[in-house]
């Protein structure tokens, strides 16, 4: 789940999409998340390390400089989320977040964002590590 989006005729996704547009969507993802009462619960009070973190893997992912490799090792997104209860619904909390701050950031083209949702969907199902209560 962390092989870069392949190339299509257009470039990277990254490329498309660019470094500024990528850390806005990053920047209003998070005041979604620290909002979303599914969500909110999971994550730290102060998400700066944690959005620097989603920039630079999304850089790479989307095709950029690999900067989550270079700062922090290999992404290993499902062992690095184990200790998170992470439910059906919130990983549908996290994609909601997603979905809307992508519409947020104009920048970034309508197709350009369907592909990057349609990535973020499939990751998003294979983070879920823990059932529904009751």
């Amino acid at each position: 789940m962390t092989a870069p989006i392949p190339l299509t005729e257009g470039g990277s996704l990254y490329d498309r999409i660019g470094p500024e547009a990528l850390a806005a969507l990053v920047r209003r993802f998070y005041t979604r998340v620290a909002a979303d009462p599914d969500l909110a619960p999971i994550f730290p009070a102060d998400l700066t390390l944690t959005a620097e973190k989603q920039l630079a893997f999304l850089t790479g992912f989307l095709g950029g400089p690999p900067l989550y490799h270079q700062r922090f090792g290999h992404p290993r997104l499902r062992a690095r989320h184990l200790p998170f209860p992470i439910t059906p619904t919130r990983a549908r909390a996290w994609l909601a977040c997603m979905n809307a701050a992508l519409r947020e950031t104009p920048q970034i083209a309508e197709a350009d964002a369907r592909e990057l949702y349609a990535a973020l969907s499939r990751v998003a199902v294979h983070m879920v590590n823990t059932p529904e209560a009751g």
